[in-house]
């Protein structure tokens, strides 16, 4: 099975044949508050008008699909704009996750949404299954397997609900 199936974090490794690999990279983006945003009106690849106020978040997770394709490969899935990796790090955002199977259109060969997360030293969550999610703010707790030399990690990404004392 590929470290690319179902809910996985990619490794800089992935992208970069000099980065880190899954089982160096350090795992704090990973766990804390996070916003997911339903972006499932965006058309081609989500840009930064189909995104709210972001209010500080640093983990971004992003709800692209009315309905997560269980049971078959969905060659259209929305894409994440490089435009928009750039601004979200640029408002101090350190993970972005999706439910799509990447950042990038399936036909892409130049992965330029995945090169300006490793231009920002981004962490990446994709596959996420976010169908019962409303959009807000949620704790997440997504390890990636510490898999040496691996250029992604399987993870069971899980949200729970804040609770403020």
């Amino acid at each position: 099975m590929s470290t690319h199936s179902g809910t996985h974090g990619d490794a800089p490794l992935h992208y970069a044949a000099d980065a880190p690999d899954i089982a160096s990279v350090d795992l704090d983006p990973y766990l804390g508050e996070c916003l997911v945003i339903d972006a499932r009106g965006a058309k081609g690849a989500v840009a930064i008008d189909d995104l709210l106020t972001l209010d500080g978040a640093i983990r971004v997770l992003l709800r692209t699909f009315e309905r997560f394709p269980h049971d078959g490969w969905d060659s259209s899935f929305t894409a994440i704009a490089p435009a928009t990796i750039r601004w979200l790090a640029a408002q101090g955002v350190r993970l972005i996750g999706t439910d799509a199977p990447s950042l990038d259109p399936q036909e892409s060969k130049t992965m330029e949404a995945h090169q300006a997360v490793l231009a920002a030293d981004m962490r990446i969550l994709e596959g996420l299954v976010l169908d019962e999610v409303p959009p807000g703010r949620y704790e997440l707790i997504a390890l990636p397997l510490k898999i040496a030399g691996g250029d992604a990690g399987l993870c069971r990404a899980i949200l729970r609900e804040l609770t403020h004392a």
